[in-house]
């Protein structure tokens, strides 16, 4: 059984709810024959990910669905093993640098070496480039971003960059510079909400739009929050009415009960 956030992900630019007009300019771009690298950022729970999963759908069709996760050890120069997580299809690589600290320059070229210097193995794919997406391209360090502005242009025939972040501030300027920003900002609350009353809705769950506004409210735009916290709301408690809690996630109740406990014991020593 599934999480409510999985089951209802959208699978393509159409079923998107919100940010209409940015839907639309991502299915031109997808398919004008020139698809570009490209700088998607925003809040979390913004919906960057899931916007990108729906190019990949444009790009490639439905083949971009049948992915399988390794493990892949990376071998740094003092023979120190390195293991990353890469997800990946036939036509796109999803990785994330940071996992690896400091040593996310070698992950990065080695994986752009290996994917550049592959020809594309379906001949009737619509593209001939396969697609890398690296998340959290903002916690990239500077010699790795630098790497990647030289890589760019040399593999542009083969390989298209999608780096997912939430701030632009931290990305040097030759690697803006040589893709299409992209903005997802955080859905309105009336947006939240419409979305969490279609998934009730589907669900055959009564629960009224004045629990449903509170839930998107505390959740400040963070539309994955927002799901999971309707769903614990619904698996906890049998009757929802208009004076429910709202749960809180559990990483900040911990931070909570940390920050109390900290205010209570702190010493006046100097």
């Amino acid at each position: 059984m599934s999480l409510l956030v999985d089951k209802y992900r959208p699978t393509s630019l159409d079923q998107l709810t919100y940010h209409h007009d940015l839907s639309h300019l991502l299915k031109i771009t997808a398919h004008s024959g020139n698809f570009p690298h490209m700088l998607m950022y925003g809040p979390s729970g913004a919906g960057k990910k899931t916007r990108i999963s729906c190019i990949l759908k444009e790009l490639f069709g439905e083949g971009v669905e049948k992915i399988k996760i390794d493990q892949r050890t990376f071998v740094t120069s003092s023979n120190r093993k390195l293991d990353a997580n890469i997800a990946s299809s036939i036509y796109h690589l999803e990785v994330t640098p940071s996992d690896v600290g400091n040593y996310d320059r070698l992950v990065i070229q080695e994986l752009i070496k290996d994917v550049a210097q592959t020809q594309q193995v379906d001949l009737n794919a619509k593209q001939r480039f396969k697609v890398i997406i690296i998340n959290e391209a903002d916690a990239l360090g500077r010699d790795a971003q630098a790497a990647l502005r030289r890589t760019m242009e040399k593999y542009a025939k083969n390989i298209r960059i999608i780096f997912c972040c939430n701030v632009t501030s931290r990305i040097i300027a030759p690697i803006r510079s040589r893709c299409l920003l992209v903005r997802v900002a955080a859905p309105t609350i009336e947006e939240s909400t419409q979305v969490l009353r279609k998934i009730a809705t589907n669900e055959k769950i009564k629960i009224s739009d004045d629990v449903l506004i509170r839930i998107a409210e505390k959740s400040k735009g963070n539309l994955r929050s927002a799901i999971l916290t309707f769903e614990t709301m619904i698996m906890q408690q049998v009757n929802i009415s208009k004076t429910s809690e709202i749960p809180s996630p559990d990483w900040e109740d911990h931070i909570e009960n940390i920050a109390k406990s900290i205010i209570k014991t702190q010493s006046s020593a100097k």
